[in-house]
């Protein structure tokens, strides 16, 4: 018996939504309709697809397994879509980009408007997470990395490398004084990343500078925001290692210990195979290099 596509689009809302009520709402049905819907799936198939119970619906053994199969189609067949209504002419609809919450919030969300005023029949939605999306499972179309894809199915480019600062406060610098070497931070405030999905393996090197191996310094302020950081520092809290993608957000500060070797930020776009011949996605990989390499490239070579 042919499975029934209107009823694996609801069961795919309700395994995402994890309730009959919120997946009623996305796709404007009833509860009782989606349920219906759910219930004549399971008889079809002669097996359960959710544990129910108060606190809402959890995936069985073999709803897991319908529900991988039918997203990984769902998405394949959204980017099938994007692909047959893109213009041969000119780039046109929506593309999707994630990337940092630090780098797209101060280095890219600035520079849209040249993109768009460039390429205005493109729509674009910008996903900020550090934590790295699912092109494959079209999560975003495309992604600007602040590391090397670790899936072998992305097509990359290098866009370049950034470097970092360490930069303190006037006020605070003032009153705790100028560090001469990395030791010195011994004695200071440090304002860190954390552990919590890091947009950059590095990220914390500062913590490490100067200690012996496995001992990092003790900070004062953990935050799971390069513009959080940002304003920390600026705050006069502590001092804290900033990518040089801030830019202009950096100025103001002071920076200490210049020669203080630092890791580099490679910074990469990558996009799913299937999307190698988009002209959305070509048009925006060349206004990155472009941006990146030209009068207005922030970071230092």
């Amino acid at each position: 018996m042919p499975l029934d596509w209107d009823k694996l689009r609801v069961f795919h809302a309700v395994a995402e939504a994890g309730s009959f009520t919120h997946a009623g709402e996305t796709l404007n049905l009833s509860q009782s309709a989606v349920s219906r819907q759910i219930q004549a799936l399971e008889e079809a198939l002669a097996v359960p697809l959710f544990h129910r119970h108060a606190r809402g619906l959890i995936l069985t053994e073999q709803g897991e397994t319908l529900n991988r199969a039918v997203r990984e189609v769902f998405a394949k067949l959204a980017m099938t879509e994007a692909l047959l209504t893109e213009s041969r002419e000119k780039p046109t609809g929506r593309l999707k980009v994630t990337t940092t919450t630090g780098f797209g919030s101060i280095w890219l969300a600035p520079r849209l408007h040249r993109f768009l005023g460039m390429h205005p029949d493109v729509t674009l939605t910008v996903l900020l997470d550090d934590a790295d999306l699912d092109l494959a499972m079209r999560e975003a179309d495309v992604a600007i990395r602040m590391h090397p894809p670790r899936q072998p199915d992305l097509i990359q480019r290098n866009l370049g490398s950034f470097s970092w600062r360490v930069c303190g406060a006037p006020d605070y610098l003032k009153r705790h004084g100028i560090p001469q070497r990395a030791e010195d931070l011994d004695a200071h405030r440090m304002i860190v990343y954390g552990d919590y999905r890091p947009p950059v393996e590095s990220v914390n090197w500062l913590a490490d500078a100067g200690r012996r191996p496995g001992a990092p310094r003790r900070a004062v302020l953990e935050m799971n925001s390069l513009p959080g950081i940002l304003q920390a520092v600026r705050s006069g809290l502590g001092i804290g290692a900033l990518p040089d993608y801030m830019g202009e957000e950096l100025d103001g500060l002071v920076q200490v210990l210049p020669e203080l070797k630092a890791p580099r930020i490679e910074a990469y776009f990558v996009y799913p195979e299937e999307l190698r011949h988009s002209k959305r996605v070509a048009v925006f990989r060349d206004f990155l290099v472009a941006e990146l390499a030209g009068p207005s490239r922030i970071a230092a070579q």
